[in-house]
């Protein structure tokens, strides 16, 4: 019997190879593409990880307003508490203030610590007394930025704090 189909060489045609490198570029982009959206998220969550530290500077700040007797605002951004101690009840000074995108906080006018992390920077802190007939308050503005995001978006906390044994 004779055979009627021809035998051809092993080997790819040239639509094969550009249909295969076709399918090889469109997996190629997709896959750049999602590295591309992965970095952005990741990104966009170490930014939100710094804003969400932030919120603890608030805090601190307010705990130290809330153990103090009274409470002197020196500048919009340098305030000075007096706190009882729990031992002897002696008064000691402390004292938080913006020093280049840091909030420093000071205790016997010792160095303790700065409040923000080294990825946060403060862009603006500001303090200020109310008065009323009966309490007093201390009103805290904080603006906050990451150091991650190059869009360099601000954050504001704010937050408005009674001084012990002023209610």
């Amino acid at each position: 019997m004779k055979n009627y189909f021809k035998k051809y060489n092993k080997g790819y045609s040239l639509i094969e190879i550009i249909f295969y490198i076709s399918i090889f570029v469109v997996l190629s982009l997709v896959v750049i593409n999602a590295l591309i959206v992965m970095t952005k998220a990741f990104r966009e969550n170490s930014i939100q990880a710094d804003i969400v530290s932030s919120s603890s500077i608030m805090e601190r700040i307010s705990r130290e307003i809330k153990q103090a007797n009274t409470a002197t605002v020196n500048t919009s951004s340098d305030l000075t508490l007096m706190v009882p101690n729990e031992v002897d009840a002696l008064v000691r000074p402390v004292r938080l203030m913006l020093s280049g995108g840091n909030i420093e906080l000071y205790d016997n006018s010792v160095l303790i610590d700065n409040l923000n992390s080294k990825d946060v920077t403060v862009t603006g802190l500001t303090f200020s007394g109310v008065l009323t007939t009966s309490s007093a308050a201390v009103r805290i503005n904080l603006s906050v930025s990451s150091v991650h995001d190059p869009l360099g978006r601000v954050y504001d906390f704010q937050n408005t704090v009674v001084l012990r044994g002023s209610y």
